[in-house]
């Protein structure tokens, strides 16, 4: 799995759920090898505490990662979603959306509790932007499903509620990697778009 840039997550297939092409979501969960906002890797013992203080303030919110995704989208006519992920650690949790629109990525922050924008909102040019980022970028404006497709098809997966979502490049394929959250488990669901294969 490549973690280096946040749009890079993992690979495999779009579900059956998705309209259209045939495919399958792979879920994983186990050892938690997913650190969330804030929380450094090391002691076991501290990385369950912290993950567990995360996902109680996740399930406190009323805003789900969709409606955070709606919100950013929403801001500009036409953006899509690259990534999304749940921030518990700060003050107020708060939703931590990237969206691409006229050539430019937007970075939002969502309130988990009341939607809002907290902060206002940045963008940063795709051109400066490294050769494996626009790519992925090119390549989720190329295809039919969005990432709030991914996170409606990974909650049926895992029978849960998606914490983050975003893109991964393995092997030249694109895909989607949502983490859910799965009774007291944090569940890593990997979906490719039909599609999405390297250009």
């Amino acid at each position: 799995m490549t973690t280096a840039h946040p749009w890079t997550l993992s690979a495999t297939a779009l579900a059956a759920l998705l309209v259209a092409a045939p495919a399958q979501a792979i879920v994983s969960a186990g050892g938690t090898p997913i650190a969330l906002h804030g929380e450094t890797v090391g002691n076991a013992d501290a990385d369950r505490l912290a993950i567990s203080r995360e996902i109680e303030r996740f399930r406190s919110v009323p805003i789900s990662i969709s409606q955070a995704m709606a919100i950013a989208e929403g801001r500009h006519a036409g953006a899509t979603t690259a990534d999304v992920s749940f921030d518990g650690a700060a003050g107020v949790p708060v939703y931590r959306v990237k969206t691409v629109h006229n050539d430019r990525i937007w970075r939002h922050t969502i309130s988990a509790s009341t939607g809002e924008l907290v902060g206002g909102e940045a963008a940063l040019p795709l051109t400066e932007l490294d050769r494996e980022d626009r790519s992925n970028l090119a390549a989720l404006g190329a295809i039919r499903h969005r990432l709030a497709d991914a996170v409606r098809v990974a909650e049926r997966a895992a029978s849960g509620k998606a914490i983050s979502g975003g893109l991964v490049r393995e092997r030249g394929r694109l895909s989607f990697a949502i983490v859910v959250i799965s009774g007291d488990d944090l569940k890593e669901v990997i979906l490719e778009p039909p599609g999405a294969r390297a250009r």
